[in-house]
């Protein structure tokens, strides 16, 4: 593997697709390209049209190439929604060194074993998280790698999917010209951002707050320990918006991010907008706080049902505090109300690199580094993912596909 290497990842929302290029030099990450499309087909979250999604990331790829100069091929893709489900799983293997040394075929094959779990035939395996690793019934390995033993275990979470979601979303991308490097959930690689390695331990919430869907996922122990699709957000304030003034979805959406206020009592008197509303050509006047008004309800029940989520996941008093990200939560006053409504410590993630400082830029960025992690550390075995003018040699057929998310997700404890 070259000292740099090009990582692309791609996120498919309800409100945009972003196609975000990422430079991996000597194990820095550079984010060197963004692409950005309105998001056509996509409704709550789940692909609903293909071809107008196939156009969706195809135009928000072109945007980051025009962007960079290169041509893209290979992509790491975002999944998520309310049809991924979470279950342990234990691995045992023989280490099958005369010297007894756990090596890299070790590993992969506690991995697989890990692997083999009843499934119903609608649902496939898309990640695998160890948890942790037992060698010799020694606990708490996080890379077992190099040790002397004689029985090598692995504690992993499986993560499953419906096959119908996932074979949607790769026809997508495929259909897009791109070959897929490796599917990734969402909420790891925004927990990889977003989470210290503290608050992953002592029980934290990570709310996705998108356009369409809410997803939640609870951190425990080091590791995801539940996850959750809410079909609420940002849409639904810029509905309430449009029926409470009687104006254009389009127009309540630029308003919302011109002039909207999360609470009411952070809003100026003083600051006006006017509004064509529907039915007629007459243009009527509003304050920030009319506005407010309209957005601080709908704000509320959002947390209110965060919040009845994670109790219903059996986390309501586990939880030490909430992390929020996504495109809605960059309103003013939003961190002030999540703190009223959640009654815990609150904060926003925002991802700390130029050009990308923006809640709604987590997954895509948090990708990137989860992949650049894995490709750090297994730099003997790490095929390269350059997208550098055609040089995207990397075939992607589908065994080859699961064998290195097989290799990536052994990095994550």
């Amino acid at each position: 593997m070259s000292s740099n290497d090009i990582i692309v990842s791609l996120d498919i929302g309800t409100s945009k697709v972003r196609a975000i290029i990422g430079e991996v030099q000597n194990g820095a990450i550079n984010i060197i390209g963004v692409g950005s499309a309105d998001s056509e087909g996509i409704r709550k979250g789940a692909i609903v049209d293909i071809d107008q999604t196939v156009q969706s990331i195809r135009n928000a790829v072109d945007h980051a190439e025009r962007m960079v100069g290169i041509q893209i091929s290979d992509v790491y893709v975002g999944i998520q929604g309310n049809h991924i489900g979470l279950q342990t799983n234990h691995g045992v293997v023989a280490v099958s060194n005369e010297d007894r040394e756990i090596g890299e075929d070790d590993i992969d094959r506690v991995l697989q074993a890990a692997k083999v779990v009843a499934l119903p035939p609608e649902r496939e395996i898309i990640n695998l998280v160890p948890k942790q690793f037992l060698v010799d019934g020694l606990e708490g390995i996080s890379d077992p790698s190099g040790m002397i033993g004689v029985r090598l275990e692995v504690e992993a979470t499986v993560v499953t999917g419906a096959k119908t979601a996932i074979h949607n979303l790769v026809r997508c991308v495929e259909k897009a010209n791109l070959r897929i490097s490796g599917i990734i959930l969402m909420s790891l690689a925004s927990g990889r951002m977003c989470l210290t390695k503290d608050e992953k331990m002592m029980g934290t919430v990570l709310a996705d707050i998108g356009a369409g869907s809410c997803t939640i996922a609870i951190f425990d122990q080091g590791s995801i320990t539940a996850t959750a699709t809410l079909p609420i957000g940002g849409e639904y304030v810029t509905s309430d918006i449009s029926y409470g003034l009687r104006t254009q979805t389009e127009q309540a959406e630029k308003i919302k991010q011109k002039f909207g206020c999360a609470l009411i009592d952070d809003a100026a008197e003083d600051q006006k907008f006017k509004v064509m509303r529907m039915g007629s050509n007459v243009e009527k006047e509003f304050s920030q706080v009319d506005l407010a008004n309209i957005i601080e309800p709908r704000m509320q029940e959002i947390f209110h049902l965060i919040r009845q989520e994670v109790r219903r996941l059996g986390y309501g008093d586990k939880v030490n505090g909430y992390v929020l990200t996504g495109g809605s939560v960059t309103m003013p006053g939003t961190l002030a109300l999540a703190q009223a409504e959640l009654e815990s410590s609150v904060r926003i993630a925002v991802p700390d690199y130029i050009g990308v400082r923006d809640p709604a830029f987590t997954s895509g960025v948090g990708m990137i580094q989860y992949v650049s992690k894995y490709m750090r550390n297994r730099t003997a075995s790490a095929p390269k993912k350059s997208t550098n003018k055609k040089a995207g040699s990397t075939a992607s057929t589908k065994p080859g596909l699961f064998e290195r998310l097989k290799n990536m997700f052994s990095e994550f404890i």
